[in-house]
């Protein structure tokens, strides 16, 4: 298992070299197979990042793509800053130590920040754009949108399937349910779930390492 890790972590250092061919400094980037970059001039890289296989970053946009240190993101993720130069997007920025799941889709039209140290299951989304549709005169894409941007604080815990919608901000240390869809803010520590998501709970009240149960207090107290 060893061998076969160090293997295939060398095959993902070799892959990240290409990213000379684009003028970039590689900075122990790991690259899966297939792994695609539009507008790489747009793209910032921090050390030790981790792309999956067939991963693509499209950084048409006022700032591009901006990813810290130590991310992680899994096979099959897309981010997507714009796809027309016809009212262009703003920004996708990721903070260090962030770790993302397989099949996300991040899109930064109206600017998406993730904070550092947030951990986020498979078929993460985020959408910071909204149309308008209050007319009934007129297509609905013809209507215009609404963009107004999301911001994931740091230490957040996102469970697998969360889909998050424009305009929302989510404060640090907080915990979103899988399967929630995110319409509206929350402060800090909160804990979050449902369609629409709500508060369950909150995190506030501070625990430490001493207040946490242990295996033996735990099975004293079952007897």
């Amino acid at each position: 298992m060893i061998l076969s890790f160090l293997s295939l972590t060398c095959f993902s250092l070799l892959r990240g070299l290409k990213v000379l061919l684009l003028g970039k400094r590689p900075k122990g980037l790991l690259l899966g197979k297939r792994v695609s970059f539009r507008y790489a001039h747009k793209i910032s890289f921090g050390r030790f990042v981790k792309l999956g296989h067939q991963v693509s970053l499209q950084a048409l946009g006022q700032e591009g793509i901006t990813i810290g240190d130590n991310v992680g993101i899994g096979d099959y993720g897309k981010l997507v800053v714009s796809t027309t130069l016809d009212n262009i997007g703003a920004h996708i920025q990721i903070g260090n130590n962030v770790g993302i799941g397989e099949f996300a889709y991040l899109g930064g039209a109206g600017g998406l920040t993730i904070g550092d140290d947030c951990i986020i299951g498979q078929y993460f989304s985020c959408h910071p754009e909204n149309h308008h549709f209050h007319r009934t005169d007129q297509l609905i894409r013809h209507q215009g949108v609404r963009r107004k941007g999301i911001m994931i604080g740091n230490d957040c815990w996102i469970g697998a399937k969360v889909t998050i919608l424009d305009g929302v901000e989510i404060g640090d240390h907080s915990v979103v349910s899988a399967g929630a869809v995110v319409t509206k803010s929350f402060p800090a520590y909160s804990v979050i779930a449902g369609v629409p998501a709500r508060l369950i709970k909150s995190r506030s009240s501070v625990i430490t390492a001493k207040d946490t149960p242990t295996t033996t207090s735990i099975l004293t107290a079952a007897s």
